[in-house]
């Protein structure tokens, strides 16, 4: 028997969560979830992290065919206006680079990149392949885009540069939505992060930041908050360890001003950990 959409997310989402007003409080249940109506949606992207391209035992080629198939479905269903990569493109070796570019361009839509812990080439050499350099900013439809380096080129972790991250949050304050991408999550939340409280303060401040998004930890999906701000994860693409599965998080940022955003897992048609940010 053929599911409808609504049956079918009902079945999948694990959770949903309205966040606004600086707490998180429970929105709607599941079994009566369903995604909004396509025309109030202003702005639709997707993140996945961690293809670690080239780590030997990985099956990282089939794995990143998957994961753009998997992407060029959702853009051709629902839609997306960008893809970001968050970081751990390749695994170490910079002769990678060449083969995770041809990977990542069989996506159908345009992409980002951030720099991860495991990118390790000099910062040139990045920006002659990717056209931007580790630390740089975008806007669509009057959202800001701020993509932040977290780890020098050995893979020391060492956070985002404070003052780079400062000019960036002022140059898009008046913007009417802020989000920010960076690999490594500035709290010690998870075993692989760091505690960078002038950076997690920065955020604080910053009234029109809406949410922050992290790869490198490859066995979270979730989300965690911290002065009212959000930080998401979304699993894993390739590598050896992490979640069972591999998947992407979705974001929606509607009309009205609130985001919808949910983890994938494609490999069994599910949502899960879906929340929605006021």
């Amino acid at each position: 028997m053929t599911l409808s959409r609504r049956k079918f997310l009902q079945s999948t989402i694990k959770s949903v969560i309205l966040i606004g007003m600086g707490n998180a409080l429970p929105a709607f249940m599941p079994d009566n979830f369903s995604l909004p109506d396509r025309k109030n949606v202003k702005l639709r992207f997707a993140l996945a992290s961690d293809g670690h391209f080239g780590e030997p035992k990985s099956e990282y080629a089939v794995l990143h065919r998957q994961m753009t198939d998997w992407l060029n479905a959702e853009a051709k269903g629902r839609g997306l206006d960008f893809v970001m990569i968050n970081g751990d493109l390749f695994h170490n070796d910079p002769a990678l680079l060449p083969g995770v570019k041809a990977a990542w361009d069989q996506l159908s839509v345009p992409y980002y990149v951030s720099h991860g812990n495991h990118d390790m080439t000099e910062e040139a050499n990045w920006q002659s392949v990717w056209g931007t350099p580790f630390d740089h900013a975008f806007t669509k439809k009057d959202i800001g885009f701020i993509t932040l380096n977290t780890a020098d080129i050995k893979g020391v972790y060492t956070g985002p540069d404070l003052a780079k991250t400062q000019a960036f949050l002022d140059a898009y304050k008046d913007k009417q939505q802020v989000f920010v991408f960076m690999h490594i999550t500035p709290v010690k939340w998870t075993k692989y992060g760091i505690d960078r409280p002038d950076i997690v303060e920065l955020f604080s401040r910053q009234a029109n930041l809406k949410a922050v998004f992290h790869g490198h930890d490859h066995d979270e999906d979730g989300m965690r908050e911290k002065d009212g701000k959000y930080y998401f994860w979304d699993s894993h693409v390739a590598g050896t360890w992490g979640t069972a599965y591999k998947g992407y998080r979705v974001v929606e940022i509607l009309k009205d001003g609130s985001v919808l955003t949910y983890q994938t897992d494609p490999s069994s048609a599910k949502q899960i950990n879906n929340n929605r940010i006021r």
